[in-house]
């Protein structure tokens, strides 16, 4: 059998687009143009992290110290680049923490789970064209579908109304108030904070329901296969147990047949296919609903038949790639099972 192994540790980022937009890793070469974008009064005075004036160097250092965050799936601060562009407008930051402001006037009982700050700028010469709220809105389902975070909130500077209003655009409400130090300002400052919680999603029902089929193939050395998605594809780069769609017809059987043929180039009789558990999960534009199957025996060899990566991982290893947050609870359950 095949092993293509890949050090989760060394995983890319892959961009992330929407209709107008991309939002990919800052660059070196992006240096100079956050340096003069952000160094304008009426953007940096809005920046609870930006000295003014912007002193020289200070854009490559922090272009350099936003690659570990990503690497490491916690921090991540990605330039905002048209679509029909290579020079970035603006930046925005998303941060994973277990700590949130202390918050005046919020609920006696907030949510609890993983929660993750949003900020975000964009040059001056660019505003009025709804560029923040695209970038916001694309982060926020990438937070919830990707990192599988509960809650995603961000601070504005209560004088700040049209940052309120993109916030509340794509659905934050507004929970209290906070003080942040603004090295611009000389100073704390009160801010408001407004907040997007999972739960908020089940208010409105999923556009549509999506059935998925998939497989823990186990080698002889009971280690599981994994496949990479590749870019292109919605949450590229985040590994997964190896299937597909259930077509109009089929049954999840004879949907894994084909699809294992198809992108693994083996053959798998039904008999082989042993129900094990499965997944339901709302994504923000949909619901899915995975059964999981296990599988031992099968004929030809694992290869990547359309662009993936594919690794053998030990069961104890598995948690240690990222996953999309549906295929996250199956790991605990596939790996006492294995």
């Amino acid at each position: 059998m095949a092993t293509i192994a890949v050090d989760p540790a060394e995983d890319g980022f892959t961009p992330l687009d929407s209709e107008r937009l991309i939002l990919r890793r800052l660059k070196p070469a992006d240096a100079d143009t956050i340096a003069r974008l952000v160094g304008e009064w009426d953007i940096v005075k809005n920046l609870s992290d930006a000295p003014y004036p912007y002193p020289p160097g200070l854009a490559q250092r922090w272009i350099a110290s936003t690659k570990r965050g990503i690497d490491e799936r916690l921090d991540f601060a990605l330039a905002v680049v048209p679509r029909a562009s290579k020079t970035p407008i603006g930046a925005i930051l998303l941060r994973q923490s277990q700590r949130e402001p202390a918050v005046h006037g919020a609920p006696a009982k907030l949510p609890r789970g993983r929660s993750a700050e949003i900020g975000y700028w964009i040059g001056r010469d660019f505003w009025r064209r709804g560029y923040a709220s695209e970038a916001v809105k694309r982060m926020l389902r990438f937070a919830f579908d990707e990192l599988g975070v509960d809650r995603v909130w961000g601070a504005v500077l209560i004088e700040n109304a049209a940052s309120c209003r993109v916030l509340e655009s794509a659905g934050f409400a507004r929970i209290g108030e906070a003080e942040y130090d603004f090295p611009a300002r000389g100073g704390m400052k009160r801010v408001f904070i407004h907040a997007f919680d999972r739960a908020n999603l089940s208010l409105q029902p999923p556009k549509r329901s999506l059935l998925v089929s998939a497989v823990a193939l186990v080698d002889a050395d009971g280690r599981v296969l994994l496949a990479r998605r590749p870019p292109g594809k919605p949450m590229a780069g985040l590994w997964e147990f190896p299937g597909g769609k259930v077509d109009a017809g089929e049954t999840p059987e004879r949907a894994l047949i084909r699809e294992l043929s198809e992108e693994l180039g083996i053959d798998v009789s039904e008999s082989c296919l042993a129900p094990f558990t499965f997944a339901s999960h709302r994504y923000t534009d949909f619901h899915l609903l995975m059964p999981l199957y296990v599988c031992r025996v099968w004929k030809g060899t694992v290869t990547a038949r359309e662009g993936q990566e594919l690794t053998w991982v030990e069961p104890a290893r598995l948690a240690g790639y990222p996953m999309p947050p549906a295929d996250k609870p199956l790991v605990a359950m596939l790996r006492d099972f294995l």
